[in-house]
């Protein structure tokens, strides 16, 4: 049937990941993308919501990770919102994952500091 993708894209969120105690503390912005290949089912043709991946409900899930349990590392952070949306919906098949984190707390002059982690169902 094929592929495609749905992609969120520089979603922002407020959250306390980091190693050091001043980032639990205070918190940050932090910015996500997901790019979601979904398995095509009946949605290109059939032009109904049920078809595919709602990307309403995926934003959910992300904010929900992002703003829930406190992680050191946004490489963690990355691979469990992957995770989290391939079970969430089985059609799927392959996530990435991109965090930024504006305020990183090192001394320099960067606009932000970014991983990308890719997750397959």
């Amino acid at each position: 049937m094929g592929t495609y993708t749905i992609t969120l894209k520089n979603c922002a969120f407020f959250g306390r990941h980091g190693v050091l105690d001043e980032e639990a503390r205070l918190g940050q912005r932090f910015l996500i993308d997901v790019v979601m290949m979904v398995e095509a089912e009946d949605a290109l043709t059939n032009d109904s919501v049920e078809s595919t991946v709602h990307y309403g409900e995926a934003y959910a899930i992300v904010e929900q990770i992002v703003t829930g349990t406190r992680r050191n590392l946004i490489e963690t952070l990355a691979k469990d919102i992957g995770k989290a949306l391939c079970v969430w919906s089985p059609q799927i098949r392959r996530v990435e994952v991109a965090v930024r984190k504006p305020s990183v707390p090192i001394a320099g002059i960067l606009d932000y500091a970014e991983v990308r982690v890719e997750h397959v169902a």
